[in-house]
């Protein structure tokens, strides 16, 4: 595929393996910080899932590879001015079940700053060793619909597992955006014979500064259809709630943004089934600018 060449990996480990996992043909969920997280969608999914089992750390990476410590520095810990512990940066694959007991495995921790070759081709070798059957990637980007309405996902996927796409929700048109550390997997999986697909929650652009656990809720119920995992988001939907009635008195003390939002309600309602919500979809620019303006921290609402 264009713009990718698949890297060996080095000669010195990018990741040690602590054990060998339990599961067999196990699920791999990718859920990195740093990128493209509108709502803290995929933060807040994360959450839940390290929640409902009891994760076990099978492999770490190399951080010092990868990590720029100056960007993500570690925590230090002060007891009455004495330094008792220096939390690092961690990225590692754990271990755990979802509601019914099947195990999967997450890859958590700050998506890489440097080395993402090399840093791809150690998740890539990490999966073939423990025989992942699939890998999905979670994600949360600002988009132009109403908090009143449902949550829907978009899919993206390598042209080998466009049938992945189609469990989750569709992006038409063309686009060019800037890409995460996940479209590099996508491609990468692909070429190892590994379906990956990422989803995305869509987040209502006004509110992607807050946290939003309604699209962790979609994330997680997306699971089902596409792997077949459970997580019981009932705390997520009551956040949710919560969240919703916050977002509705905040609304209601501004008669421009009712508007917007009720121009929302009426365009998503007239176009149901076109996962961006809008008769006329905006362009590449248009939504790569609001990617960009998300990044610059400038989300939220507009006076």
């Amino acid at each position: 595929m264009g713009g990718w060449e698949r890297e060996p990996v080095a000669d010195e480990p990018i990741y040690r393996l602590v054990r060998e996992p339990v599961a067999d043909d196990p699920v791999l969920i990718v859920a990195l910080d740093g990128w493209v997280d509108a709502g803290l969608g995929a933060s807040a999914a994360l959450g839940a899932i390290l929640e409902a089992g009891d994760p076990v750390t099978i492999a770490t990476f190399d951080t010092d590879r990868f990590i720029d410590q100056r960007a993500r520095r570690p925590v230090a810990h002060l007891v009455n001015g004495v330094l008792t512990e220096l939390r690092w940066p961690e990225l590692q694959v754990v271990e755990t079940r979802d509601h019914s007991g099947q195990h999967l495995l997450l890859l958590t921790g700050p998506e890489p700053d440097f080395h993402w070759r090399g840093f791809v081709a150690g998740v890539v070798d990490l999966a073939l060793r423990c025989e992942v059957r699939t890998v999905v990637g979670f994600g949360a980007f600002p988009a132009p619909t109403p908090h009143t309405r449902a949550t829907k996902l978009v899919g993206t996927a390598a042209e080998e597992y466009a049938d992945l796409i189609e469990r989750v929700g569709t992006v038409h048109g063309e686009l060019e955006v800037p890409a995460g550390v996940t479209s590099a997997l996508e491609v990468a999986m692909a070429d190892a014979g590994i379906p990956m697909v990422t989803m995305w929650a869509r987040v209502p652009h006004y509110v992607a500064a807050m946290p939003f656990p309604e699209a962790s809720a979609a994330l997680l119920d997306g699971l089902l259809p596409v792997v077949g995992l459970h997580f019981d988001v009932a705390e997520l939907r009551k956040a949710a709630d919560a969240s919703r009635r916050q977002i509705d008195e905040l609304i209601a003390a501004n008669p421009e943004h009712l508007a917007m939002v009720r121009s929302l309600e009426a365009t998503i309602d007239a176009t149901e089934g076109n996962p961006f919500g809008l008769d006329n979809l905006p362009s590449g620019d248009e939504l790569a600018a609001e990617f960009e303006r998300y990044l610059r921290g400038e989300g939220g609402f507009r006076n």
